[in-house]
């Protein structure tokens, strides 16, 4: 165990360094970051998965919509191809990742493309017959080549930062001492019953400065909906049983909320973006015969990744649902106050 843990802070020391010396590039202008003529709301993380960046992105296209043609760019993690390229509601998550997919299935009005090269994607994006008039950069926090307009970090209640290490000891990806870089900190995952305490006891833990701005965002679930739409599965829309699938970072709070919706008859929780295999699904369709009452429960961004699967049978597509997941913020006074902040931009 003692050699294990100096093994990885010895691994942990370079990328310690080359994150050290990324930042000081940054604040001290030696690194060039293009700018462009419109709103770029970036929006990231210091802890890897499970910060609620997905449900946030979705927020900000919803809220902005309105008025604004929106597009999100991201870089496609863990998509099969390379460069440049637009989303539609026809893509698969192996041709530009599960999460753009998921954001432009929700909003098929809203330009979501992916690529590695964030300026090189906003460039593409400006060229479009109808370019965006804002651009919601996920996952921008780590990177380099364009300066955002907004810098939004994003932390999760549930795993404060100060209780964290940095790789490999721990799902930190970026230094603490980062924090204070965002131009605001949004802590998302959080009960509904924070009071004023409760929230500086967060801002503290978190190394947020005290000039700051924060915000506090929770998360709700909408009805279920089906993996695979018109195939005559409303039946299972009723089961009282439901088998639980999920490959996301941190899966307890979907869990805990289809448990209040569903007895719990199987559970599967495997790595986040994970791809499922045919033997993934052979258990899954076994399991389904046991028990042949049930609903097979998935997460929203699961789906996405479901839903092109060649390996899943008729048997199942029936009784695939996901539960939609969407940030909230905890009081509509802090929501008009976010508002105001993002208009600033």
């Amino acid at each position: 165990m003692i050699i294990a843990t100096i093994l990885s802070l010895i691994l942990m020391f370079p990328y310690w360094l080359v994150l050290t010396i990324r930042r000081k590039r940054i604040l001290s202008g030696k690194q060039k970051r293009a700018s462009f003529p419109l709103p770029v709301i970036s929006l990231g993380n210091i802890t890897a998965g499970g910060t609620g960046k997905t449900p946030m992105a979705k927020y900000l296209v919803e809220t902005l919509s309105g008025e604004k043609r929106v597009a999100v760019l991201s870089r496609g993690y863990r998509r099969r191809t390379r460069g440049f390229r637009m989303v539609d509601t026809t893509s698969t998550a192996e041709s530009c990742g599960d999460e753009p997919l998921q954001i432009k299935r929700k909003f098929p009005q809203a330009l979501v493309a992916v690529d590695t090269n964030r300026k090189r994607g906003i460039e593409a994006l400006l060229t479009l017959p109808h370019p965006p008039e804002v651009v919601i950069l996920d996952d921008g926090f780590q990177q380099m080549d364009v300066a955002p307009g907004r810098n939004l970090l994003l932390i999760s209640y549930e795993r404060p930062i100060s209780r964290d290490r940095l790789f490999p000891l721990g799902r930190l990806r970026d230094l603490p001492k980062r924090v204070p870089d965002a131009d605001a900190v949004i802590f998302s995952k959080c009960p509904d019953w924070l009071d004023e305490a409760d929230r500086e006891r967060l801002r503290k833990e978190n190394h947020v400065a005290p000039e700051q701005p924060a915000f506090f965002m929770g998360v709700a679930y909408d009805e279920p909906r089906a993996v695979f739409e018109g195939i005559g599965n409303n039946r299972y829309i009723y089961a009282k049983e439901a088998i639980l699938l999920a490959g996301v970072a941190r899966p307890q709070g979907v869990f805990s909320s289809l448990a209040d919706r569903y007895t719990c008859v199987a559970k599967h929780a495997f790595a986040d973006h994970h791809w499922f295999t045919r033997r993934d699904i052979r258990r899954l369709e076994s399991e389904a015969k046991r028990f042949p009452l049930s609903v097979v429960m998935t997460t929203e961004k699961d789906a996405q990744r479901l839903l092109h699967n060649r390996f899943v049978p008729d048997s199942l597509k029936v009784r695939l649902f996901y539960l939609p997941i969407r940030s909230t913020f905890l009081t509509a006074e802090e929501e008009r106050a976010f508002h105001a902040f993002l208009e600033q931009a």
